[in-house]
């Protein structure tokens, strides 16, 4: 790696003033070291779950091992944001026997960390300048700022990080056109029938069902997952990948009928879905794109995280926000019908969750937050400051 680089810069003639690293790829930084290129490190995620990673490491894997049914504050965060006993209870990071693996290319990242282990990218990005983050002071100002206190250098809240389109849309209600910004991958519904599916239905009536493309339930838990959805009477859209990557419905569609119930293989258009008026709940994974596209839509979330930060971006809608519900109390157990069922009469029926989800997204409401812009600015100037000095 660090040989291309220094080919790559031999061939530019000049060096660039710093480099931007994913922190998945945290470990570039010692090679940017030793070609005295400032590096600075980018998280795709929120500020939240960085915090409560850190946060819980600091309190220690012992300490926490401890809590049983009670909770432990962690210093320099929102006492709601306290660790439970529900909060250690995860299943296994990895594949469950009923889980099919995909195939992995390129150097493989390593896990997130267990509850109190300490995160692998807070050492590896030690050395580096600056820290920007997927996020706004609008949706995540008390992590923000934990991290400013636990990094000692800035941190820089720089998103969301979404299309352009997307906020022009926040501005004037509209629903979102995803064709218009995003490549269309393999589906079985064109966005027009998506369209006109939602259009028939009653506003705020329809829950939306996704889990995005790279995790997702276990197989029997998604058969748990239709069945709930079959018994739950209500319409709905749900988004699963192509039969050979994963779970079939077998006979759902035909059970429920496509009035009720659309269920959309492999791409879907999620921003058009989320942007309109039929849409009530959003029954996600907590992947950070997915909630703050959700939330920025007004849309309240019914949590069903599977790993990492998705533990701590679903803490965030229910404990922080008040805009959502946990699927579960357990995670550490298999979802089931009753789960599902109830976690679906609850974010449809709770209209407190649903006044909170749309009082956040009125924060957003004016476009791409100035908190951001502003962030932006200062971190271009304080570049180019160091460059000249």
């Amino acid at each position: 790696m660090a040989e291309c680089l220094q080919k790559l810069l031999a061939i530019r003639g000049a060096k660039p003033l710093c480099a931007v690293v994913d922190h998945l790829r945290s470990w570039i930084g010692s090679i940017l070291h030793e070609l005295d290129i400032p590096a600075i490190g980018f998280f795709t995620s929120g500020a939240c779950s960085a915090a409560m990673e850190h946060a819980m490491w600091k309190a220690g894997s012992a300490d926490l091992g401890e809590i049983g049914n009670e909770s432990r504050l962690l210093p320099g965060l929102p006492d709601h944001m306290a660790v439970t006993g529900s909060d250690l209870k995860r299943r296994p990071f990895g594949h469950s026997e009923s889980e099919l693996p995909k195939p992995h290319m390129g150097r493989r990242r390593k896990g997130p960390p267990a509850p109190g282990d300490q995160p692998h990218w807070f050492q590896e990005m030690d050395g580096f300048a600056q820290y920007l983050y997927n996020t706004c002071h609008e949706l995540e100002a008390p992590f923000i700022e934990y991290l400013n206190e636990a990094f000692g250098k800035p941190v820089r809240a720089v998103g969301p990080l979404l299309p352009d389109k997307y906020w022009k849309s926040t501005r004037m209600g509209s629903t979102f056109r995803d064709q218009e910004v995003r490549v269309k991958r393999e589906t079985n519904v064109k966005e027009e029938e998506v369209i006109e599916w939602l259009d028939c239905k009653p506003a705020g009536s329809v829950l939306y069902v996704s889990f995005g493309s790279e995790v997702g339930p276990t197989i029997e838990e998604y058969s748990e997952l239709a069945e709930a959805l079959e018994a739950s009477n209500r319409p709905f859209i749900w988004t699963i990948q192509n039969p050979e990557q994963g779970f079939y419905p077998h006979g759902l569609q035909e059970r429920v009928g496509k009035k009720r119930g659309l269920i959309i293989h492999g791409w879907a258009p999620q921003l058009l879905i989320l942007s309109h008026p039929s849409t009530a709940a959003f029954l996600s994974h907590c992947g950070w794109n997915s909630t703050v596209e959700a939330i920025g839509c007004g849309i309240p979330i019914l949590a069903w995280p599977i790993r990492g930060d998705q533990y701590h971006n679903a803490k965030l809608v229910v404990k922080h926000w008040a805009a959502g519900e946990f699927v579960t109390d357990d995670f550490s157990k298999s979802v089931n019908k009753n789960d599902i069922a109830r976690g679906i009469e609850d974010i449809m029926g709770q209209e407190e969750v649903k006044k909170n989800a749309r009082a956040i997204s009125v924060k957003l409401e004016n476009g791409f937050p100035v908190t951001s812009t502003d962030a932006l600015n200062a971190f271009r100037d304080s570049i180019l400051r160091a460059a000249n000095s």
